[in-house]
């Protein structure tokens, strides 16, 4: 067992950069980046901050198997451990062990209870040096010795935690666990609050109710003050200089990863979300750098097909399938409208898919010289209905878009079944060979 860390300043030590977070709306969820791996020798520390090292040797002191533990702190070294979520007793993350899926690792703390939090709070209240760090986003040592003499407990204790993992060893804890535990204490050593939202109060809400019972204990002591002197309107209402806002800050180079979503029961599939999450900062990474929406005046349908031809083209996986289904009910179309769409839309994009779905009229001049062209490159006559040319065999079709294009389409021999094909070309000749394999 390790030693309990001896108490000093108030000060929060400087740690080395370890995770960045992402506070959720509702201050009660909070989600860390992956942590990358580091060099460790097994000697050190695993912790930079007291409250980190703290996490650790109470860890320690409860776990029954150091084995596991060992195994599990050689997997936090080395970066196995994906994005973690933090919300009022219990963190959630991903770790990756031996198989190809990773393990779905959760460790459950018990949640303080209202009462417990009313006496600890009014223990922080009686002492201004916690409430005012606390109030500055400080979290001093000797909070731990002021919460055990209020008889509450910040570190874990015996029969305060509860681990889950999704593998199949049943050891308390499995390396997985012990591994999240471990990425745990780094997380302390970015914000020593992490504890504090575990044990069931998020940041925010405990700042403004210290301050509220601040502001209480300070009326309490202050003495009457006299009335406010009114301030003539003419001052009130006089123009103030206000300094020029500062120049934003420079835009990221590409857009960030999402977080891993955990699989909760009748939640949206994890890796759907991950898609959904992609896309998305992949598209306010466009508006930020360039001031335009890639996605305007698409309809819901047009950015429905958008969104499934992003989806890998080496097969259909179960989560693509799921995907295809999903929005396919959404638009009132069926997956095999959806798939036709989304070659049409790899085919040429928004202009490939209205080539599939809208015949058209075009003008003379191109359209018109594409059979004579056809024809003088010793192809049969081919037979036109607007925009269309399709070959005697019924089986071949060429399509004149809008931009100038001819985008190639198949069908099986007597079938009115037509998909895209090969890439569109300017010229018919050149299309129709791409679309017989060259």
């Amino acid at each position: 067992m390790s030693p309990r860390p001896q108490p000093h300043a108030y000060a929060r030590p400087e740690p080395r950069p370890v995770a960045r977070s992402r506070p959720g709306p509702d201050d009660l969820r909070r989600t860390f980046e992956a942590v990358p791996p580091r060099p460790s020798d097994g000697d050190e520390p695993f912790a930079d901050s007291w409250w980190g090292r703290a996490w650790v040797a109470a860890l320690e002191s409860l776990s029954m198997d150091e084995g596991r533990l060992s195994r599990g702190r050689t997997y936090a070294d080395s970066g196995k451990v994906a994005a973690i979520t933090v919300t009022p007793g219990r963190v959630v993350a991903y770790v990756h062990g031996s198989r190809p899926r990773p393990y779905r690792a959760e460790l459950r703390l018990r949640s303080l209870t209202d009462a417990d939090w009313d006496m600890f709070l009014d223990a922080v209240a009686t002492r201004p040096g916690h409430l005012a760090a606390l109030l500055t986003k400080e979290m001093p040592h000797s909070l731990v010795d002021t919460a055990t003499e209020a008889g509450v407990g910040l570190l874990p204790a015996a029969g305060d935690l509860d681990p889950g993992c999704s593998c199949p060893d049943h050891g308390w804890p499995c390396k997985h666990v012990a591994a999240l535990c471990y990425q745990m204490a780094r997380l302390l050593d970015a914000d020593p609050f992490v504890l504090l939202l575990l044990r069931g109060r998020g940041e925010r809400e405990l700042l403004e109710e210290l301050g509220r019972r601040n502001a209480a204990h300070s009326a309490r002591e202050r003495p009457t003050a006299p009335a406010t002197p009114s301030v003539p309107a003419r001052e009130a209402l006089a123009d103030r200089y206000l300094p020029p806002l500062p120049a934003p800050l420079p835009a990221l180079p590409h857009p960030g990863q999402p977080p891993s979503y955990p699989s909760l029961p009748g939640a949206r599939d994890p890796l759907a979300l991950d898609h959904l999450a992609t896309d998305a900062a992949a598209r306010a990474h466009t508006l930020l750098t360039t001031g335009l929406d890639p996605l305007a005046g698409l309809t819901s349908w047009q950015d429905a097909v958008r969104l499934a031809a992003s989806r890998p083209t080496a097969g259909l996986t179960a989560t693509t399938r799921a995907l295809y289904r999903e929005l396919a009910y959404a638009t009132g179309r069926t997956p095999t409208d959806l798939a036709r769409a989304v070659a049409a839309w790899r085919q040429g994009g928004a202009e490939g898919l209205a080539v599939l779905e809208t015949p058209w009229d075009p003008p003379a001049g191109p359209f018109d010289r594409a059979r004579p062209a056809l024809a003088a490159a010793d192809f049969p006559r081919f037979h036109p209905w607007r925009n269309h040319l399709t070959h005697p065999s019924g089986t071949l079709q060429l399509r004149f878009g809008h931009d100038g294009r001819w985008y190639g389409y198949e069908s099986e021999p007597g079938e009115d079944d037509w998909w895209p094909r090969a890439t569109p070309d300017s010229d018919p000749v050149g299309a129709l060979m791409e679309l017989n394999g060259g």
